[in-house]
């Protein structure tokens, strides 16, 4: 409809140009008469003036009146030719035009039934990219910003640093603590090892107790006999029984020396585990200590460009606080929101044209890479509920990512957020190949 409308108004403009011509035409035809006429009344009255001289006068006879008469005739004719001229070419130029508006639909219809009928196209289209918005781990003033606006940074570049300071002053506190630790706990283990020493020579004394226990309990038993028999006195029996005596006495004071050094030891080894695990606690400290230190300098997690910068150098910022976004351009890709009535032949895959308002004189050829699972109003904040009131259909939207090659987003030029409008071309559409048949085709099995 569009190019009839323009082949209409190209005829219009053509007939007035041609009108206009003619008209010139025409007005130049009637000067050229008139110049004409007045040249030769000029010489009809030089004519005149010159018989009078002669005082002869001139009267026109009949044929002069003919002749007169037939030239004057003989001029219709020509002022007729131009209009007709006219006319010829009016009829010519609707003749082409119709042509040209005939070859013009058919070549458009072919290409309609070609390839025209395959392309499903909406301008409801952006660039996205999953850009990253970066902030503060910390709490403090902002000593520095050394990335400019719109500038393109690498991954580990340095974006900002915060004050210090008081991060590097705990650091060193903590790992005070922690060296203050490590020789607790070496000096409870040299304590472990001492006590162990301790039980081994309480050890060494009950077996030497045990041992003068059986002497003086076999010198018991011998002045025993002795004594029974009446060949020794009662004051050296009664003197080897003291002795049996002690030696047991001795052996029990050495048992119980044995237990407690043993029960030492087990304190002391008590004692190195729960400073071991105190040196572990300052240890995390010191690591959560040496990590909030190492926040204070802000670095680009990704590749991108530094932009939307939400602080300057000074501002105190708070933990979670927002600084600045990086918006990855190397891995944008085109959001399309189609209708849901064109979904029917969309599979990933297919091809796709895009063109980009921003960029008309670039040609970029996309791949549809995946279909949302479920329509935009679905995942807004609050969804629609068409159980209750009066019900109007909506033909809902769902998004479609369409991937864009490398080679085109090396080049940075698009920019998430750009309109675009996007062409994808369904003739090779695999449908069938994901076990999805037409209405068509489940009627009869339906029956």
């Amino acid at each position: 409809m569009y190019r009839e409308a323009n082949e209409e108004k190209s005829y219009r403009e053509a007939n007035e140009e041609k009108s206009y011509r003619e008209a010139n035409e025409e007005k130049s035809y009637r000067e050229a008469n008139e110049e004409k006429s007045n040249r030769e009344a000029n010489q009809d009255s030089s004519h005149s003036g010159a018989i009078g001289e002669t005082a002869l006068e001139y009267r026109p006879g009949p044929a002069s009146a003919a002749a007169d008469t037939d030239a004057i005739t003989d001029t219709k004719p020509a002022q007729r030719r131009p209009s007709f001229r006219l006319k010829l070419n009016r009829r010519a130029l609707i003749g082409a035009a119709v042509v040209a508006a005939l070859i013009g639909g058919a070549a458009a219809g072919l290409h309609w039934w070609i390839s025209g009928r395959y392309i499903v196209s909406t301008d409801d289209a952006y660039v996205r990219a999953h850009n990253t918005t970066l902030a503060s781990k910390i709490s403090g003033y902002v000593s520095s910003i050394p990335i400019e606006d719109n500038t393109p940074v690498r991954a580990g570049d340095v974006i900002a640093t915060i004050d210090d300071g008081d991060y590097r002053l705990a650091a060193d506190a903590a790992r005070e603590k922690v060296a203050t630790q490590e020789a607790t706990v070496d000096r409870i283990g040299r304590q472990v090892i001492a006590q162990a020493a301790n039980v081994d020579q309480t050890k060494a004394q009950l077996l030497s107790a045990q041992a003068d226990a059986k002497k003086t309990q076999l010198e018991f038993e011998r002045q025993q006999t002795l004594s029974a028999q009446k060949f020794a006195s009662q004051q050296q029996f009664e003197q080897a029984e003291a002795s049996r005596d002690q030696a047991a006495a001795s052996v029990a004071s050495a048992q119980a020396v044995i237990a407690a050094a043993a029960a030492n030891l087990d304190v002391l080894k008590a004692q190195q585990k729960e400073a071991a695990r105190t040196l572990d606690e300052l240890q995390t400290a010191l690591a959560k200590a040496e990590r909030d230190l190492s926040f204070a300098v802000i670095r680009a997690p990704v590749d991108g460009v530094f932009s939307n910068r939400a602080v300057q150098t000074g501002d105190y910022v708070q933990t979670g606080q927002r600084v600045a976004s990086l918006v990855p351009l190397r891995d944008v890709y085109i959001e399309a929101n189609f209708k849901e009535t064109q979904l029917e032949r969309l599979v990933p895959g297919q091809p796709v044209t895009i063109s980009i308002d921003a960029l008309p004189e670039h040609a970029i050829k996309g791949t549809v890479a995946s279909l949302a699972p479920a329509s935009g109003a679905v995942f807004s904040l609050l969804p629609p509920d068409n159980a209750t009131g009066n019900f109007t259909k909506i033909v809902q939207r769902l998004p479609v990512r369409i991937d864009v090659p490398e080679s085109v987003t090396a080049q940075r030029l698009l920019r998430p957020g750009m309109s675009v409008v996007v062409s994808v071309d369904t003739k090779s559409s695999r449908l069938s190949e994901a076990g999805l048949i037409s209405a068509a085709e489940a009627a009869p099995a339906g029956r």
